[in-house]
């Protein structure tokens, strides 16, 4: 167990904070999450705030849910190759998965490729 602790320590040091990021296609609203879903970062800009308080929140849920995804990515990839064959179902069941081929794993893109 000890060799794996260090393993997986060796690896977070490698590939560095281990969050969740999305953002709002006008680049509005950006997110911040870490790994199982705790909202650590939200931002919102003057125009954010135009479209109304509904609308806001229900953004802001919709990207904290895909952030959500994305740390849940980045998690898996990061214990995977250290926990080795058959953890798949173990690191599923913290709600680390990796993300389909469809689905966007890259940070914040926003106007003009920010």
């Amino acid at each position: 167990m000890n060799r794996t602790a260090a393993q997986a320590q060796d690896r977070f040091a490698r590939i560095g904070s281990v969050a969740g990021k999305a953002e709002s296609g006008d680049g509005s609203i950006r997110v911040e999450v870490a790994p199982g879903g705790l909202l650590t970062d939200v931002t919102l800009t003057h125009a954010a705030l135009r479209s109304g308080t509904d609308a806001v929140a229900r953004q802001i849920v919709e990207l904290a849910n895909k952030a959500t995804r994305r740390a849940g990515d980045r998690m898996y990839r990061a214990l995977s190759p250290v926990l080795g064959p058959g953890s798949d179902q173990q690191l599923a069941s913290l709600g680390y998965e990796p993300l389909p081929d469809d689905e966007d794993d890259a940070p914040y893109v926003g106007p003009g490729g920010r």
